[in-house]
């Protein structure tokens, strides 16, 4: 059978039924985008004053500022020890679901719940439990030893806001691998078994590598949503304390809407847009594929 040929009618409806979405995608995309690549290079406000263009300014500045070079360490240590574990424990709870028959729906709906909460009621919550008369703290005490200063001692709220933003983002994540998990034909464990392979070697030649697509959904939006962090910190520890918890994401805000410095954060985000895209690259391209790479089939 020959193929068809795609005639001009053909090209003139699909442009028709194209042109509306490509025209919103312009407007509210690639619009913003241009825009913002051109805030970048200005320096001013959206008074009668307006912009002014200074060119790399913002660029150098960022680059040389020893507070950058803090918030680009905080959100550095801040996304990985983040996505790791909101990648790893929910794999490792998926595959466990995967293997209960009885209660399965209500756990998986129990872990997803966390998803669907309010991050500013989460944060609120976290912020009353770990703060110095805490619940946490008054456990602490009780037991005999001493309270921490969870929220107050650069060393400690950190990891306070890792927990938050791990713990809810767990049930997302263990719904995708669930589902992913259950798209993998049982009949590879199967003759994976009648070759005498263990649990292990099933699950690095066989699940890892059927979950590979599911994996990188998971894993790019896991670090889209912690990397675009921003409600948790200010609600539980506004930055600090000494700007321990202040991300980029946080940083883009304090120039932007509290010091006015829209160039300096329109720069500040081309970086982390730029940064962002290749993390992203690296990770489907380079580290994914290694996983599993040896399979039975």
């Amino acid at each position: 059978m020959g193929q068809s040929k795609i005639t001009g009618r053909d090209r003139l409806w699909a442009a028709v039924m194209l042109g509306p979405a490509l025209g919103l995608l312009g407007v509210f995309v690639v619009g913003p985008l241009i825009y913002l690549g051109y805030l970048s290079f200005t320096e001013g406000s959206f008074t009668r004053a307006g912009l002014r263009w200074v060119g790399l300014q913002h660029y150098r500045q960022l680059l040389v500022d020893p507070m950058v070079r803090q918030v680009a360490g905080n959100t550095l240590y801040f996304g990985v020890a983040t996505v790791l574990p909101s990648v790893c424990v929910p794999l490792g709870l998926a595959v466990l679901l995967n293997h209960i028959r009885i209660l399965r729906g209500l756990l998986r709906t129990a872990f997803f719940i966390p998803s669907v909460l309010s991050t500013v009621a989460v944060g609120l919550g976290f912020r009353w439990l770990f703060q110095t008369d805490g619940l946490l703290n008054q456990l602490l005490v009780s037991l005999g030893g001493p309270a921490v200063p969870w929220l107050t001692h650069p060393a400690w709220a950190m990891p306070v806001i890792i927990v938050l933003t791990s713990w809810q983002q767990l049930g997302f994540n263990v719904v995708i691998f669930l589902a992913g998990l259950q798209a993998i034909p049982q009949g590879r464990y199967e003759a994976a078994s009648l070759d005498g392979a263990n649990a292990l070697q099933q699950f690095w030649h066989i699940t890892l590598p059927g979950l590979r697509p599911t994996l990188a959904f998971v894993t790019v939006t896991t670090t889209l949503f912690t990397l675009r962090g921003f409600e948790q910190i200010y609600i539980v520890t506004g930055g600090g304390p000494l700007n321990a918890t202040t991300i980029w994401v946080y940083y883009l805000y304090d120039q932007a809407l509290a010091q006015f410095e829209f160039g300096r954060a329109a720069a500040a985000t081309v970086l982390l847009l730029a940064g962002v895209m290749g993390l992203g690259w690296v990770v489907v391209r380079v580290v994914l594929p290694q996983l599993g790479e040896d399979s039975y089939f």
